[in-house]
Order: structure tokens, then C-alpha cells, then sequence
């Protein structure tokens, strides 16, 4: 079975045990994708990548709650909401 690999550099299990930080520095601030039995078994980044990851899809969320809140009805707030 093939399974594709959304990661330009892999590693095995045995490789992320023995060094783990040289691991996630092989991607250069990408994903590293860990191999178990030559299968890719998940994905390890950098806590910047992920975070910047988390922060797009916080974005999206926003941006998707922002554009059904623009085709609701006018909304009167009181300045008390606010």
C-alpha cells in the first residue's frame, strides 16, 4: 500500500529516539515525516512551524465567522456591549 508523504525529508522511529533534536532540525523548520516500518507513521515540526500553523488556522476560523457574521442581518450593539 502506498501512502503519500507530505514531507521533503523522513526519518525512522529508531533515527527520532537516538536524536531527536537533530531529526527535527534535518527539516530545516519543516515537517519531518517519522517512519515506522518504512510507513509514515506522523509528522514531527518545529514548535515555530506549528505555531505559525495554529495561527493560520485560527485566521481561517476568524475569517470564516467574520464573513457569516457580514451576511447576517444589522446587528445593533449598545456601547455597554462593547
Amino acid at each position: 500500500m502506498t501512502h503519500p508523504m507530505l514531507a521533503s525529508v523522513a526519518a525512522s522511529i529508531t533515527e527520532l529516539k537516538r536524536n531527536p533534536m537533530a531529526t527535527v532540525s534535518a527539516g530545516d523548520g519543516g515537517p519531518v515525516a517519522i517512519l515506522n516500518r518504512n510507513q509514515p507513521a506522523f509528522y514531527c515540526v518545529p514548535a515555530k512551524t506549528f505555531e505559525a500553523l495554529m495561527d493560520k488556522l485560527e485566521d481561517q476560523e476568524l475569517n470564516t465567522l467574520a464573513d457569516a457574521r457580514a451576511q447576517q442581518a444589522e446587528m445593533r450593539v449598545t456601547l455597554d456591549e462593547l
